[in-house]
């Protein structure tokens, strides 16, 4: 019977659909699981593939839909190497009993240091001084930053990220104010930041930043109502999702100067090759890289290969969304 149980688990079938460091397929196939690294299906080639595969790991790229899930007839738990799952379909899957699991906090410090990358950046105008430089310009004059020494920060989420960024503003000085009905649960154990609704942060904040989830609804937390509560030298941040600060009304005030200024890693539709904010003066815009760096993508591509080892050997479920 030994060897009945070892051959039904070596027939378990992965696919890695998006680019990840190469741990994760040496991990399952160390563990009898047989894997596919298959990275430029189109959605019609993989809605044709999926049903011979057991689990699904992706990262951003992969949108697991509706009819990719309805076409998945033998799909049993899908992996998000990273924390946002906005990609895959839950609701689909909670129907289909399909498990989703990611894998947070691999990505924690890598995001929140990039969100003071960017805030660093557009305080100091590091990029039109990099390309003004580069031109021999030598715009000394034009180029006065800010110190955000000092300065009243609004974090907008206090999960992994929004701790640990916390952590960093604190350490560089600023006051920190926090929106989030969780915090309020543990807020004894943090004294030196203050817990506020988001129309106090708004006008009180020099900074907003963004470490939550959407809107259940899809509506934007900040619209053209909350950008004009907000100080006319203002930044605002947003490394989280797409779509939490309405990109239009965002423009609209940009434009209008009713703000300082914005820096903006993720997008209402990715990959943005075509947006509302391009070109605009004092926008700093990356493409959805808070959590691309070497070391974050080793331990999100050991974390969800590992859980899904727990899975398939030990039928042990961690990081399950629940939506």
């Amino acid at each position: 019977s030994g060897l009945i149980w070892k051959q039904k688990k070596s027939m378990t079938k992965v696919l890695i659909s998006d680019a990840m460091d190469g741990i994760a397929e040496k991990i399952l196939t160390s563990n009898k699981i047989d894997v596919d690294v298959k990275t430029d299906f189109n959605i019609e080639e993989l809605k044709d593939k999926i049903s011979e595969y057991d689990g699904l790991i992706i990262r951003s790229a992969t949108k697991v839909t509706k009819e990719i899930i309805e076409s998945a007839k033998n799909l049993k738990i899908i992996g998000r190497a990273g924390a946002g799952v906005d990609n895959i379909d839950l609701v689909t899957a909670k129907e289909k009993k399909i498990i989703v699991m990611n894998t947070p906090g691999g990505n924690t410090n890598a995001t929140a240091e990039h969100t003071l990358a960017l805030l660093m950046s557009l305080s100091r105008k590091i990029s039109k001084a990099d390309v003004s430089t580069h031109k021999g310009e030598w715009a000394k004059k034009k180029l006065k930053g800010n110190e955000i020494k000092g300065k009243t920060i609004g974090i907008i989420g206090f999960g992994n990220v929004g701790r640990r960024f916390a952590e960093i503003c604190q350490v560089l000085g600023l006051k920190v104010l926090v929106v989030s009905k969780s915090f309020t649960a543990v807020k004894d154990q943090y004294p030196e930041y203050s817990s506020c609704d988001l129309s106090e942060v708004l006008q009180q904040a020099d900074i907003i930043s963004f470490h939550c989830k959407p809107n259940i609804d899809g509506s934007s937390v900040i619209a053209s109502k909350e950008l004009n509560l907000m100080k006319k030298a203002a930044l605002i941040i947003n490394t989280a999702r797409g779509n939490l600060v309405s990109e239009v009304d965002l423009c609209d005030a940009i434009k209008a100067n009713k703000i300082g200024g914005a820096a903006i890693d993720v997008f209402e539709t990715e990959p943005a090759t075509n947006n509302a904010l391009f070109g605009l003066e004092n926008v700093l815009l990356t493409p959805h890289i808070a959590a691309s760096t070497s070391e974050a993508q080793i331990i999100v591509a050991e974390m969800v290969a590992n859980q899904f080892v727990e899975y398939f050997l030990n039928n042990k479920v961690i990081n399950e969304v629940t939506w």
